[in-house]
């Protein structure tokens, strides 16, 4: 546990950060401390959160925004999928919880520390565990917030974008990694100028994977 915790108290700061924002948006759409808690806990996922309450405050149908975060989370079998060789020797109980609760930050913790050696399932669920009640004690605290106080949600809902902004930022300055960034924000860009508010964040990311990876093809096949 105390290696766990060691490796996981950077995330479990950040999310304060940005759990707190997330419960304040969530209050903002009438979602009690109860409420916010339970889903923070069966529903571990920063950016679903975020867009939650964003899409309901813009107006969007229920059935965008179950489709919006869905696809926004697929992501995450891919995390679980490519920690699966990591779990052989592990049971299967410890397995589905390890997969269950890797989300964008503790799977980059995962990665490094199994690379380095000496790593377990236990360890690495026991960060994902931390980082989760971390996010979610951040969550319920920001419900109380933003009902005693009157805080501006643009600045709430900001916390998210900012969060992507610095990720971008500390991204290795790769012509594979420019070309993502420019074409997702083109693709964003286009999507809301002609309407497509709730699929623009999804059209823009699958743009800049899918151009990056075509660029990244393209290079390999000028090297050889």
């Amino acid at each position: 546990m105390k290696d766990a915790f060691l490796a996981a108290y950077p995330i479990m700061l950040g999310y304060v950060a940005i759990g707190i924002p997330c419960g304040i948006l969530c209050d903002s759409i009438g979602l009690n401390a109860l409420q916010v808690f339970i889903l923070s806990a069966l529903f571990y996922s920063g950016a679903g959160q975020f867009m939650i309450p964003n899409m309901w405050l813009t107006g969007a149908p229920m059935p965008s925004i179950i489709a919006s975060v869905s696809l926004v989370n697929t992501r995450q079998m891919l995390y679980s999928a490519s920690l699966a060789p990591e779990c052989q020797g592990a049971g299967k109980l410890l397995s589905f919880f390890f997969a269950a609760t890797v989300t964008d930050e503790s799977y980059g913790v995962s990665i490094a520390k199994f690379k380095e050696g000496g790593w377990s399932v236990d360890r690495a669920l026991m960060v994902n565990l931390f980082s989760q009640s971390s996010w979610a004690l951040s969550n319920v605290v920001g419900v109380f917030v933003g009902s005693l106080i009157d805080i501006p949600l643009a600045i709430a809902s900001f916390a998210m974008t900012s969060i992507f902004i610095c990720l971008l930022f500390t991204q290795a300055l790769t012509t594979p990694n420019i070309i993502a960034a420019v074409a997702a924000v083109v693709g964003v860009y286009v999507c809301k100028l002609i309407g497509l508010e709730g699929a623009a964040i999804i059209v823009g990311a699958i743009l800049g994977v899918a151009c990056a990876l075509g660029a990244s093809a393209i290079a390999r096949k000028v090297r050889s």
